[in-house]
């Protein structure tokens, strides 16, 4: 299948960034982050490259989960505008070609949901089965395996009937019945809902949970379920798509594309297991873990794809890792316990993680660009945010964007009580790291990434290409190469912290190549018999377009 008959698959070559509304910009002074302010941030989003928005959470909720709570299905926070600047926000977005993606959070809801406040009111209740209940008591000492040591286990007492019910997050959140059909059909027309306001998919919350069949329900096969969703949805918008977390092993997590239907369940999944590898090779120095990964990686159909990140709104889980490579992880970028949660993860961003060193810093997202599959960013990223340390839990990394050096990050006027929540007071502070100086600096972390989104998005052989690692002799030098139909790409990465010789073979390509550097000015001359031979400095890398006699590109 070529490239250019796959426009559909928008997605394959997208750059995705995760934002909160509530955190992102402030447009009435009342402390919280509005649609409308993110509507006046669309072209910056524009400038960067950016051709995605993720929306996290802003349904009406009591946030007592910063917003995963979730009241009403069909809602805005008022607090965050109306469907009006909603639907705003949409086609500004589609006006700088950027498309919209937002959260389906359909794995529970809020205790408050009027479905869960009926459902409570009797068990003669038409909502009652919309939830999932038990006459016995839970077994003792049961476990949350979501959030160890801080929710105590899945069932809940409801003290009316003498029921339990199952929630496998907090108890505020107890989980709807997706074996109930009503159930479904209500998740079909929220996923209606927003489609038809412009939406061009979701990305789906905790999939793997979502699927679980109460005991004693019947439904033959809850993947059934996702290929419903996935049906429905391209009944009603043929380029939307389901970017799914799924946080399993390889053999396990390719259930979820629906391997075995030509990849019709979810689109997108998010690549846990490499994220987590790539984590460990920058603290060897080495590689090795990570190539692990990417060649474990199961074959997929060509209309499905990873999703690679470097950060995500919640915790840096380790979980698939051994319990020594977990500790030397921790040791390394999280040394205060007070920078671990749930004994799996990091709640840091990546610039205090790495010290601060720019050379580390910009090869990690060098690195996050040439991976096969989508970069997906955090909002934040392009400038090197870090984390609050005075806030706990996964919040630390949810702090407002940092738009100036005034106190409030030119997040908002509002005084610092108020605000949604308290920028870092460290060398991260908005003072030190904020969008403004960056644009005057050239040499910035901000252009770094506009040079970078830029070259990424005239290369598809990047969202699309075939994986291929290329042997050399540096063992701290990752080099691959990605092939497509429109042309092939070469990455060189330098985990380590000395100077690195690459030399290797340019396998395969006709009498005439040369290599273009597209992050410098450089053409790169190839020997006769093809061979190759590359300074890179400590942390340094190379993305280089093997150019072929007669190739028409301009770089």
């Amino acid at each position: 299948m070529r490239v250019t008959d796959t426009s559909d698959l928008w997605w394959k070559s997208a750059v995705i960034y995760c934002l909160d509304v509530k955190k992102f910009l402030d447009s009435d002074g009342d402390g919280v982050g509005d649609l409308q302010g993110l509507a006046t941030r669309i072209d910056y989003l524009a400038q960067i490259g950016v051709t995605c928005l993720w929306l996290m959470p802003f349904y009406p909720s009591p946030g007592k989960d910063d917003g995963y709570d979730v009241t009403d299905f069909y809602g805005v926070d008022p607090r965050l505008g109306t469907h009006g600047d909603f639907v705003e926000v949409v086609r500004t977005a589609k006006d700088r070609g950027m498309r919209v993606i937002v959260d389906l959070v359909i794995n529970h809801t809020s205790d408050r949901h009027p479905w869960f406040v009926e459902a409570k009111r009797s068990v003669d209740s038409p909502y009652r089965d919309f939830y999932v209940w038990r006459d016995d008591p839970p077994p003792k000492n049961q476990q949350n395996t979501v959030f160890p040591g801080e929710a105590d286990g899945v069932w809940t007492k409801d003290e009316k009937s003498g029921q339990w019910y199952l929630h496998s997050f907090y108890e505020h959140q107890p989980d709807l019945n997706v074996a109930n059909p009503r159930v479904r059909d209500e998740i079909a027309k929220t996923v209606g809902f927003w489609l038809q306001l412009g939406v061009s998919g979701f990305r789906v919350d905790a999939v793997p949970f979502l699927l679980e069949v109460p005991e004693g329900a019947e439904m033959a096969n809850p993947h059934d379920f996702l290929r419903d969703i996935r049906r429905f949805l391209q009944r009603r918008s043929s380029e939307a798509m389901l970017l799914g977390e799924v946080n399993l092993p390889y053999e396990q997590q390719v259930l979820y594309f629906g391997a075995n239907d030509d990849g019709q369940e979810l689109s997108m999944q998010f690549d846990f297991v490499a994220m987590q590898r790539l984590y460990l090779s920058l603290v060897r120095g080495d590689p090795a873990p990570l190539i692990s990964a990417l060649t474990a990686r199961p074959e997929l159909p060509v209309e499905v794809q990873w999703a690679n990140f470097l950060r995500n709104p919640d915790e840096l889980t380790l979980d698939q890792l051994s319990e020594q490579e977990r500790q030397e992880v921790f040791e390394a970028l999280a040394p205060d316990e007070r920078q671990r949660v749930y004994g799996r993860g990091i709640v840091r961003r990546l610039p205090p993680m790495l010290n601060g060193d720019p050379r580390r810093i910009r090869m990690a997202y060098s690195l996050l660009f040439t991976l096969p599959g989508t970069p997906v960013l955090f909002y934040g990223e392009e400038i090197g945010m870090g984390e609050n340390a005075e806030i706990g839990g996964r919040a630390a990394v949810r702090t407002p964007m940092q738009w100036s050096g005034e106190p409030g990050g030119g997040f908002s006027g509002a005084p610092r009580r108020r605000l949604a929540s308290r920028p870092p007071s460290d060398g991260y502070a908005p003072e030190h790291v904020n969008v403004a100086d960056q644009i005057e600096d050239r040499g910035s972390l901000l252009h770094f990434f506009r040079d970078l989104i830029s070259r990424y998005r005239i290369s598809p052989e990047l969202g699309w290409g075939r994986f291929d690692l290329i042997e050399q002799d540096a063992p701290a030098v990752m080099a691959h190469s990605l092939t497509a139909d429109v042309g092939r790409m070469i990455a060189l990465h330098n985990f380590g912290d000395s100077p690195a010789t690459v030399r290797f073979r340019l396998e395969g390509e006709p009498e005439g190549v040369s290599l273009v550097d597209l992050l410098g000015a450089e053409r790169v001359d190839v020997g006769e018999q093809h061979d190759v031979s590359l300074e890179l400095p400590a942390y340094g890398f190379r993305w280089l377009r093997v150019s072929r006699p007669g190739d028409g590109r301009l770089t």
